[in-house]
């Protein structure tokens, strides 16, 4: 993946850090759910469709912003932490070359095939 995309994607998941440092959370909930939107991916046990829809909704960042500005308007601190923990993830994910997927299955990503991703 390009260099200057890597660092903008570096410089979003700092803002997801920030976001997070707003809310009265303890630093141990973002440990605790940096990794939780990949229980997603049990969504491929029903195939690669499901699997792919599945993935994608928890890792799209307009949902995740969207969800995040539903809890700044109803003053809902938990969906604030979702919203946050969504684009964080999302973001840490294409940081290493993660994308959404597409329906022919797991390793099709809008970034590149994950078979062929340089080390």
């Amino acid at each position: 993946m390009n260099t200057l995309i890597k660092l903008e994607e570096a410089a979003l998941f700092a803002l997801g850090i920030y976001l997070f440092s707003l809310l009265g959370f303890e630093w141990w909930w973002f440990a605790a759910l940096l990794l939780a939107p990949d229980l997603s991916m049990l969504g491929y046990l029903g195939g690669n469709k499901a699997g792919a829809r599945a993935y994608n909704f928890f890792h799209h960042r307009g949902i995740a912003i969207a969800v995040y500005l539903l809890g700044i308007y109803t003053l809902n601190e938990w969906l604030q932490l979702t919203g946050v923990m969504l684009f964080t993830h999302s973001s840490m994910d294409r940081l290493f070359g993660y994308g959404l997927k597409y329906e022919k299955g797991f390793k099709f990503t809008h970034l590149g095939n994950l078979e062929n991703k340089k080390q």
